[in-house]
């Protein structure tokens, strides 16, 4: 019965939303709201498989329901009462930014290890001498610059060299957390907007928006290229700090090889504080 009654939720909502409301146009309609293909490319699912969901021929996933209504740009009371008739608590609130102690610690236990966190939007929050050394971000800027998702899709770093495979590692990985990220803060608006421009100005992020990739393992390969050393080839891990919603990219070599001889003389000529913390915690 929670299926079906879900399922005409969103048709009621669908038909009862303006198309110009969500940026589409207007003219040359013949049926009231919006077409399921309009809101199947909104949300980034099917136009079949929104008439499933209408139908009661399927469940949605938490995710699902938060596509739908950020879609439609439904009102709280509206997006509650999906959440509810989908089995599902209504999430909210805005993206933590803040190094907890767990975070600090973890950055303070390896300083020989490039490693920085980041909040749950992929923005920077703070780094370690150790990547710091590697010469590789330049803790300075303005807007997008802090956040990891832009520095790829949109302004790629310089010294920063991956193979085809490990890019698209690196991608899919950015987009599952952003997903994963406007699935546990869907008001968060510096986040809303970061997807948006993101989608808006990279077609590569938005094709993988739309049709992801699943996530085969939280890493990836690079070659940081240090202005006065030889290139080091590093491995990036994705680490969980679940307490504070955070994340941590730790960046290794290959134990005994020549990349780890050059990034034990790049950190070991480092000097500075143990820890930086970001000035700006993210975008806006």
């Amino acid at each position: 019965m929670e299926r079906h009654e879900f399922g005409a939720a969103v048709r009621l909502l669908r038909e009862n939303t303006a198309p110009e409301s969500v940026g589409l146009p207007a003219g040359g309609r013949r049926v009231r709201g919006l077409r399921r293909e309009e809101l199947g490319d909104l949300a980034g699912m099917s136009a079949d498989y929104v008439r499933r969901l209408e139908q009661g021929r399927s469940h949605p996933s938490a995710g699902v329901v938060n596509a739908i209504a950020r879609a439609l740009r439904v009102r709280r009371a509206d997006y509650e009462r999906l959440c509810a008739l989908a089995g599902y608590a209504a999430a909210g609130g805005q993206v933590p930014t803040d190094l907890g102690p767990g975070a600090l610690r973890l950055l303070e236990s390896f300083p020989d290890t490039p490693m920085f966190v980041s909040d749950a939007a992929m923005n920077l929050i703070a780094v370690n001498s150790a990547f710091l050394a590697l010469e590789h971000w330049d803790l300075t800027g303005s807007r997008w610059d802090w956040n990891v998702a832009w520095r790829t899709f949109c302004d790629p770093f310089d010294g920063f060299q991956q193979s085809q495979t490990d890019a698209t590692d690196h991608q899919t990985i950015l987009v599952t957390q952003l997903k994963s990220a406007l699935l546990r803060y869907p008001t968060d608006a510096p986040l809303t907007e970061l997807v948006d421009e993101l989608r808006t100005r990279s077609r590569l992020f938005d094709t993988s928006w739309r049709a992801p990739r699943p996530v085969e393992a939280y890493q990836s390969t690079a070659t940081f290229l240090h202005p006065e050393g030889a290139p080091v080839a590093l491995a990036g891990s994705l680490l969980a700090i679940p307490g504070d919603d955070l994340a941590a990219l730790m960046l290794t070599a290959t134990p005994g090889s020549a990349d780890a001889f050059r990034l034990a003389e790049v950190v070991g000529a480092a000097d500075g504080p143990a820890v930086v913390r970001v000035g700006r915690s993210g975008p806006g």
